[in-house]
């Protein structure tokens, strides 16, 4: 499978919200991170990225990653992509990103999303963050000098 590949079939998992097809793409050793909230609160390794993941978005009524522009070189692969999402109380936004991934042998093995964090709290419901932040934070990893 080309990193291309393994890239797409990612996103095509996580829009779906196919939370045991995305932990297939992720490598035993991968990082996740949300660049604007720093290294300090990565996640490690394919149950806790998607224990992460699933805080912000398993509890939307709606999710969809829009396709963009994939660049590759070597086994790094860069996506801008958009994604939607959409809370049970109604609100909408449609959020710009920029993911950088490192892929080896199949697996992703860094995660890195570039997003404005402002931009999701302006749209999305007051209840949303502090939902977030009562969630079970045990995947929190430290990065620091590994992304």
């Amino acid at each position: 499978m080309s990193v291309e590949d393994t890239v797409r079939g990612l996103w095509k998992a996580l829009s779906a919200r196919d939370w045991d097809e995305v932990a297939t793409f992720l490598a035993p050793e991968c990082i996740y991170l949300d660049v604007p909230t720093g290294p300090t609160l990565a996640a490690r390794g394919p149950r806790d990225v998607v224990k992460r993941l699933r805080i912000g978005i398993a509890p939307l009524a709606a999710y969809e990653n829009h396709d963009g522009l994939l660049l590759s070189d070597g086994s790094h692969v860069m996506y801008e992509h958009s994604e939607t999402w959409q809370w049970t109380t109604g609100e909408t936004a449609t959020l710009k990103f920029v993911s950088v991934h490192e892929v080896r042998d199949g697996k992703v093995t860094v995660w890195k999303d570039y997003w404005d964090m402002a931009a999701l709290q302006n749209f999305a419901p007051a209840s949303w963050m502090d939902d977030l932040m009562s969630a079970d934070m045990s995947w929190i990893f430290d990065a620091t000098g590994l992304v």
